[in-house]
């Protein structure tokens, strides 16, 4: 028998319908609204989920709520139902929109007493599927009309009921669903977080901390498949280590954060049943990288996924799946994907529709054809996945997204096909949901007896005729929420210098700052790149303080180096003060003269290695042509001749005193030797016989006298 509505309230100008689930191309219907008095028709209770005998009793109860100043008076209620099924999912959607009404009725009560403001009155409807004359399998439409005293509606509430008789027999349909957790960069880089907001988005009844609350609720469900941006996994490994953090212009060590650790801990736990897909390494925004030349970081990200999920979660997860941001894609992007080893893309229908509009619901699979040959392409149905990540937050609103998800489901497993298909639901990237109705969502949709859910990895090319598609589709419109070209460009000259460091290490594991950069490519700064400034620059001054961290030893006033000489060696240091991983270097010095005419730079092995904390001297071998002061430049290199720090410019002085000295030297030898030659001739001379005796001569006679 049916019962008119114990109805003690009803809306007066609102008109509530399942909230938040949007369907491309209609207005969002299913949410509440309230009417210019104030009121609201709220859904409570509706049961059961799917009925199989004609004489079940199906209970629909709620509350009108005045939200006005005023009492509410005078005002019945109605309850419109139709005894048809609904014939196709567009006619449900047609209803939902509002575009249609049931064409019976039944059950009108009056509401005697008034709803005080800011009071509400409760409702309920009860029948049977035998007294509406509900037939077979079907979706069947039930909409709670309010009226006021002048005949107007003032408010009314759609929402449907589901049957399906015991003798039914059906092809379940494979339903997929792939719940995200993704968020938003929080380092610049890989020690750094640029604030302390990642505990408190854990905390819960926060975002990450309801996520964490879906997974551990549905640790045991079937047919779930989670995908994690590992960036997420790696933040919170950092923070809950000894970890630095950016305030205003300095950094402040912190101690480990136990919040995070435990958040991690508890999700390895909660998903290790599960299969999980990592999206590459800080959500980059592919399509704008493909766009942009940015082609290295797809590739990059993918690896890096693999290798940070490995440690975080202690397991392999999948990375040959990848889901594009808002599910699109072109060819560009593709083969980005399919070079880095992707070989299946979850798409938004939008993106590649089908060619004309199908009768039915198509398989979710389809085949794309990359660079690297054919992808699978898998579909997500866009009603099954708004339903999914519908905002609940209005009152009633749970409820009626979930009578919505059930319907949906089950008009696809009603319709005339015979064979199974698989639909996939997957909510937008960064939904915030709430636990209690995701899980009992993805609980309820196994318990329906036309479902068989099915992890995303389990899904099999379709047996039946699949239905021709488009191709990608990827409009303006779909493009302009990229990544800037201005950003990218500014990200892509931090990465040139971020290659240079990578250029010199010896270390074969991943570059220094390639998730750093990736984190500066990630989805999350669309449309707020004004954000992610802050981290471009603190990221640049990173690779700065590296770079400038293997230098040309001396201060500036020992940059003079004397050449004593026409030729001979100058030593120069080159001294490596990285620690750490990566922290083996081998760099090449180049050695110009500024007047190679003056003082030329003979050849020399250019090639050093050092360690960690060590320096190595090399001798450059110089020639000069002529005494006094030259500049040579000396500039360390890649391998590949690409500068790696500033110049430094020392000055040789040149002062040709190895010439001069052998002529003083030469001079000397000579003074010397005529020295020694006149010693010699002056001693020869000394040598002469001796003069012979004088001979005596005989005296005269005296003279005599006369």
């Amino acid at each position: 028998m049916i019962h008119k509505a114990a109805l003690l309230a009803l809306l007066a100008t609102t008109l509530l319908v399942p909230a938040a689930v949007v369907v491309p191309g209609t207005a969002n219907a299913r949410t509440a609204s309230v009417s210019r008095a104030g009121l609201q028709v709220v859904l409570e209770a509706i049961g059961p989920d799917a009925p199989r005998d004609p004489t079940t009793e199906i209970k629909l109860s709620g509350s009108l709520v005045n939200s006005g100043t005023e009492p509410l008076n005078g005002l019945r209620i109605r309850m419109y139902y139709s005894p048809q099924p609904f014939a196709r999912r567009a006619d449900l959607e047609a209803y939902q929109a509002g575009q249609t009404v049931p064409n019976s009725w039944c059950c009108e009560s009056f509401v005697q007493a008034p709803i005080a403001a800011s009071g509400k009155l409760p409702w309920a409807f009860s029948f049977t599927p035998q007294e509406l004359k509900f037939s077979g399998f079907g979706v069947y439409p039930v909409m709670v009309e309010v009226r006021d005293a002048f005949g107007q509606q003032v408010g009314s509430l759609r929402t449907m009921v589901t049957y399906m008789p015991r003798e039914t027999k059906v092809v379940r349909t494979r339903l997929a669903t792939v719940l995200p957790i993704v968020d938003q960069p929080r380092r610049s880089g890989d020690t750094t977080f640029a604030d302390e907001g990642l505990p408190a988005a854990m905390a819960p009844g926060k975002r990450l901390g309801d996520l964490l609350k879906i997974a551990q609720d549905t640790s045991s469900a079937k047919g779930l498949t989670w995908v994690v941006d590992p960036a997420l996994l790696d933040d919170a490994r950092a923070m809950g280590e000894p970890h630095t953090v950016r305030v205003k212009d300095r950094t402040q060590q912190r101690p480990a954060t136990p919040q995070a650790a435990q958040w991690l801990s508890d999700f390895r736990e909660a998903v290790a049943d599960h299969p999980v897909v990592a999206t590459p390494y800080g959500d980059p925004d592919v399509a704008a990288l493909a766009h942009n030349g940015v082609d290295d970081a797809t590739g990059t990200g993918i690896a890096a996924a693999a290798i940070i999920a490995r440690e975080t979660l202690g397991r392999d997860v999948i990375t040959k799946v990848n889901w594009p941001v808002g599910g699109l894609i072109d060819y560009d992007g593709l083969d980005l994907l399919a070079t880095g080893g992707v070989d299946t893309v979850l798409l938004n229908v939008l993106n590649l529709p089908p060619v004309t509009p199908p009768v039915t619901t198509p398989d979710a699979s389809a085949t794309l054809e990359s660079v690297n040959g054919p992808l699978t392409a898998l579909v997500a149905d866009a009603v099954l996945s708004e339903t999914v990540g519908a905002d609940t937050s209005a009152p009633g609103a749970a409820l009626m997204n979930r009578q919505r998800f059930i319907a949906e489901t089950a008009m696809i497993s009603s319709e005339p096909v015979t064979t199974a298909r698989t639909v996939i639901a997957v909510p937008h990237r960064r939904w915030d949901p709430d636990p209690g109705y995701v899980t009992d969502l993805v609980e309820t949709a196994a318990t329906l007896p036309w479902l068989a859910p099915v992890t995303l990895d389990a899904i099999k090319r379709g047996k039946g005729v699949p239905v021709p598609r488009a191709g990608l589709t990827y409009t303006d419109q779909d493009r302009k929420p990229e990544l800037a070209k201005q950003y990218l460009t500014g990200v892509k000259k931090v990465g040139a210098r971020a290659d240079l460091t990578a250029a010199i290490t010896t270390a074969q594991d991943l570059d220094v700052f390639d998730l750093a950069l990736l984190r500066l490519t990630s989805s999350a700064w669309r449309g707020r790149t004004g954000g992610a400034a802050p981290y471009v620059q603190q990221v640049a001054e990173a690779i700065d303080g590296r770079i400038a961290m293997v230098n040309i030893t001396g201060s500036e006033q020992s940059r003079l180096r004397t050449l004593a000489g026409s030729n001979g060696d100058v030593p120069i240091s080159v001294r490596n003060e990285l620690s750490g991983e990566a922290s083996r270097i081998a760099v090449r010095l180049k050695v110009t003269s500024d007047q190679p005419d003056l003082l030329r730079i003979e050849p020399y092995e250019d090639k050093l290695e050092i360690l960690a904390g060590q320096n190595q001297t090399i001798r450059i071998p110089m020639t000069s042509t002529a005494s006094g002061q030259t500049t040579v430049t000396v500039q360390l290199t890649t391998d590949d001749g690409r500068k790696y720090g500033k110049p430094v410019e020392l000055t040789v002085r040149t002062t040709g005193y190895t010439g001069v000295a052998l002529v003083i030297v030469g001079a000397a030898l000579v003074v010397m030797l005529a020295a020694v030659v006149l010693r010699v001739l002056r001693r020869r001379g000394g040598r002469r016989p001796a003069a012979a005796p004088p001979v005596a001569r005989d005296r005269e006679p005296a003279a005599t006298e006369s």
